[in-house]
């Protein structure tokens, strides 16, 4: 089972976020099989780590919750909530095999949340930029509750246009980057 998650920050936590670092990413290590996707957001004005992004292949529920529950930098208080959501890999592919590669251009993570005002959820055409892309789904994985897409962009508005905004309750969009030990 796939699971989306993201961690998002306390207010002026990036102190305690650095200094974990290390144990974040030998936590990470643990699950670098069943990774589909990771990085960090961040704000767009000034760079400020905002939150954590991964996306996972678990077992199940309870596993995706340890997952998310069990994680140093939320042990420790960094994180101020979690979305953990099930999700389905439209594309099929992990965020290595991004035809783009690691670096060059601007990253976003794209959620579309609430209720789907339609049943669908389709692949665009144009599909090159896409690093990841699928819907957000209830507990039990019928019930479409939102959408979650890494993409490059060339700004935020080019990002969100990614997912339609009347289908949604609300639509964020976060700077975001590739995550992992640099290479």
């Amino acid at each position: 089972m796939e699971f989306f998650c993201y961690h998002r920050d306390r207010p002026d936590s990036a102190a305690l976020r650095d200094e974990l670092l290390e144990k974040h990413w030998s936590y990470m290590d643990g699950y670098a099989a069943q990774m589909i996707a990771r990085g960090p957001t961040f704000a767009a004005a000034d760079g400020t780590p905002t939150g954590s992004v991964h996306v996972v292949d678990l077992p199940d529920a309870a596993a995706a919750r340890a997952f998310a529950f069990d994680e140093p930098n939320y042990q420790a208080g960094v994180y101020r909530d979690v979305l953990l959501r099930r999700w389905h890999n439209l594309l099929g592919r992990t965020m290595w095999d991004f035809p783009g590669g690691r670096t060059g251009g601007d990253r976003y993570l794209v959620l579309g949340l609430g209720p789907e005002r339609d049943a669908g959820l389709d692949v665009p055409a144009d599909r090159d930029e896409l690093i990841a892309y699928g819907p957000l789904l209830s507990d039990d994985g019928v019930t479409r509750v939102g959408a979650a897409v890494l993409l490059r962009a060339s700004d935020p508005d080019a990002a969100r246009a990614v997912l339609a905004p009347e289908r949604y309750a609300d639509v964020e969009v976060h700077a975001w980057q590739f995550g992992g030990r640099p290479s």
